[in-house]
């Protein structure tokens, strides 16, 4: 089966980023090989801290277990300052690093439930002037400076876009969804104020396709941003969406046959929302994204 996007698909995207009608959405696999996975992060830490279960890859439940046996922001605080207070950056001139390639296109707004700061360096080192908000899940962070704010006026651009973090940032360990507890709060407070997402934001959500970039098909992320804000939206509203994912492997020893199958299933699953899978890493999405780009450019002037 064909693992890749059709011609038509990727027309109606290109039309898309160029009519300022496309969203992309960053989980951690947009930033692979500069930072570890959260997987790698959640056995480092089960082996560190003797965590007694077997769902040893996952962060979330190691993080709970951490907290348990410390306190709430203990792995929120180790995390940051493990992975974060000195991040090594993406090479952004790299044309086709994720971050670079997204930064290149006309997009108002980005998405993101990753902590790092790297889509708005990457916009900075394309000569834009990006503005950082996250998601006030919280009561700690409710009060925090937000140019939605400021000026409620405020509209994203391409020229001055905004990265929307909606897990948290790291300037504000309090603001990370990382355990279990985190995501289920995270879910009730957005499912309870609407707000939370300002609506910029949602009209974001709503107005444009969704390109999701990073993520892989058993992640929570993923998980709860399908379930919580795609299928949600009205059918009739819904524009054709795009997910990056690699290819599903649950055994290293599975067949061929058995993958195409399992890739047969969840590409028709994801369809029914409109969403087409690509399958493969970030990298290699990304270049073919900026050749098409490239060359739509080319033809349409």
């Amino acid at each position: 089966m064909p693992t890749k996007l059709q011609d038509r698909d990727w027309d109606v995207l290109m039309g898309r980023i160029r009519a300022g009608k496309c969203t992309p959405f960053l989980g951690a696999g947009a930033a692979h090989g500069v930072l570890p996975l959260g997987s790698q992060i959640a056995r480092d830490w089960a082996k560190e801290f003797g965590y007694p279960l077997e769902d040893a890859g996952n962060l979330a439940r190691v993080a709970t277990y951490l907290a348990v046996q410390y306190d709430a922001m203990y792995p929120k605080e180790m995390l940051l300052k493990k992975w974060f207070q000195n991040p090594k950056l993406p090479d952004y001139t790299n044309p086709v690093e994720p971050h670079a390639t997204l930064a290149s296109l006309p997009i108002s707004v980005y998405m993101t439930t990753n902590y790092d700061p790297f889509m708005t360096e990457a916009l900075k080192a394309a000569g834009k002037n990006p503005h950082r908000e996250l998601c006030r899940w919280n009561n700690f962070i409710k009060d925090s400076p937000s140019i939605f704010d400021d000026d409620p006026g405020f509209e994203p651009s391409p020229a001055e876009p905004v990265v929307f973090h909606l897990h948290g940032h790291d300037k504000f360990a309090e603001s990370l969804v990382l355990t279990e507890d985190d995501y289920l709060d995270f879910l009730v407070s957005i499912s309870k104020d609407s707000e939370l997402l300002p609506h910029q934001m949602r009209r974001s959500l709503t107005g444009t396709s969704l390109l999701f970039v990073g993520y892989s098909l058993t992640d929570s992320s993923f998980r709860v941003l399908f379930r919580g804000l795609v299928t949600s939206l009205e059918q009739s509203l819904r524009r054709i969406s795009v997910t990056v994912q690699l290819p599903p492997v649950s055994d290293q020893d599975a067949s061929e046959s058995h993958q195409a199958e399992t890739q047969a299933y969840l590409a028709k699953y994801f369809e029914q929302s409109d969403i087409r899978v690509y399958w493969g890493t970030a990298q290699e999405f990304m270049t073919e994204l900026r050749t098409r780009w490239e060359a739509f450019k080319s033809n349409n002037g």
